[in-house]
């Protein structure tokens, strides 16, 4: 959480520095934000790899940890809807006295 807060605030900074420098060379209206954000874009690009390497590692980390959560909860639920589905052919099984194919 404190690395993306980190990168986005110095993106915002980047886009204010270049607002301000872009309005002192003479830019106006459309033109300055226009600018404004190409420059900082650029300017991100290239003073912050380092930052959005952190950010990127940190998302990754996280979304495997929700993938491995996500994916025990699937085989939880399997192994449940199995047992169910076991009991309940023992149970038709029991009740008509016939064997019920398994399969």
């Amino acid at each position: 959480m404190r690395t993306g807060l980190a990168y986005t605030s110095a993106r915002i900074l980047l886009l204010i520095i270049s607002v301000v420098l872009l309005y002192l060379a003479g830019a106006r209206g459309i033109l300055l934000l226009a600018l404004a954000f190409v420059v900082s874009a650029l300017a991100s690009y290239v003073l912050l790899s380092r930052q959005r390497d952190v950010l990127a590692g940190a998302l990754n980390r996280r979304l495997g940890r929700v993938t491995a959560k996500a994916t025990e909860f699937r085989q939880r639920i399997n192994d449940g809807a199995a047992v169910e589905d076991d009991a309940a052919e023992d149970e038709d099984a029991d009740t008509s006295g016939e064997a019920v194919p398994r399969g």
